[in-house]
């Protein structure tokens, strides 16, 4: 039986300092993507995989911003991430998240034919 290989991957990620919105600070397709999501499993980076967003995200410069129709979207991704680390911007408890906040995304990547 022919064991079927996985898709390429391609991983963004993103740091949100709190203050202004989140840039992009790494991203690469296949291998790279690998070593990217090693190292964000590793430190314990949360990541969301949403192909159609990391398309978006790809188009971006290394430290540029995301874009601001997609503030919106990125602020619920990194809530939620905040969220399941029983973390909030917004409270002074001890485990509060304090200064950069790394988020990865991921997904297939699709090339055209």
């Amino acid at each position: 039986m022919k064991q079927m290989k996985q898709p390429p991957r391609q991983a963004i990620a993103l740091n949100y300092d709190g203050q202004n919105a989140p840039t992009l600070t790494a991203k690469g397709d296949d291998e790279l993507a690998e070593t990217i999501l090693a190292i964000a499993r590793h430190h314990q980076v949360p990541i969301y995989e949403n192909a159609d967003l990391v398309r978006l995200l790809a188009r971006l410069e290394l430290g540029e911003a995301i874009p601001e129709a997609l503030y919106r979207t990125i602020a619920e991704i990194i809530a939620f991430a905040w969220y399941l680390k029983g973390k909030s911007p917004l409270n002074n408890r001890p485990d509060a998240p304090e200064g950069d906040a790394p988020l990865l995304l991921e997904g297939p990547v699709s090339r055209p034919s």
